[in-house]
């Protein structure tokens, strides 16, 4: 945020059809210290610019918003997520709710007021980070599970072809990620390609 300790100032493009109040949101967001990358009438061009500029926050305040502005989110925030802020009365829960699944972190039913836009982005902000953590804890969650998974079957596999403890296989896993300075996931996926080729094949007919 603009009085963040980093005093980083906020990036913002702005998605407005009405041109008088998005003279005067802009004129509101430079006053508390936002950069206005650009003011754009329609989500049109919405992509290009989020592309190009690469902005913090997007917030969009269209009076009448359609799937198209929804589609173009989507897009965006599969490929590079950011806050975004939408203001308008016209969507009904449908729409909310689609909204919120194309990318949008905020949405707010009313009209979009000068005096209140800075609130807005604050919470918007406030919740995208706070979703990007859980979304890591849930991405590192995984790995470890998935090293886990890893690191049982090669065990399993170094029990059965070299008939050895567990607690041998174990360690000799373990060495061998310390001599190679690898993850423990990494050489067990690595003993597994191994021992998986060697194992004896079948009788063939």
């Amino acid at each position: 945020m603009p009085n963040s300790p980093a005093n980083k100032v906020l990036r913002v493009i702005l998605v407005d059809d009405d041109l008088s109040r998005a003279t005067a949101v802009e004129a509101r967001l430079r006053e508390v210290g936002f950069e206005v990358l650009s003011v754009i009438p329609t989500a049109s061009g919405l992509l290009f610019q989020m592309a190009q500029q690469e902005p913090d926050v997007v917030i969009i305040a269209l009076d009448s918003p359609d799937r198209d502005v929804l589609e173009s989110l989507a897009i965006a925030s599969t490929h590079n997520p950011r806050p975004v802020v939408m203001f308008s009365e016209a969507g009904d829960q449908g729409f909310i709710t689609d909204a919120i699944r194309a990318g949008v972190t905020a949405y707010q039913a009313e009209d979009i007021n000068p005096t209140r836009v800075r609130a807005a982005i604050d919470i918007a902000v406030a919740q995208f980070s706070a979703f990007n953590n859980l979304r890591e804890e849930l991405d590192e969650t995984r790995r470890q599970l998935e090293e886990r998974k890893l690191v049982e079957k090669a065990k399993g596999l170094l029990m059965s072809l070299h008939k050895v403890e567990e607690e041998e296989a174990f360690a000799t896993l373990r060495k061998l990620a310390m001599d190679k300075n690898r993850t423990l996931g990494e050489t067990a996926r690595e003993v597994i390609s191994i021992l998986e080729r060697s194992k004896p094949k079948g009788r063939q007919r």
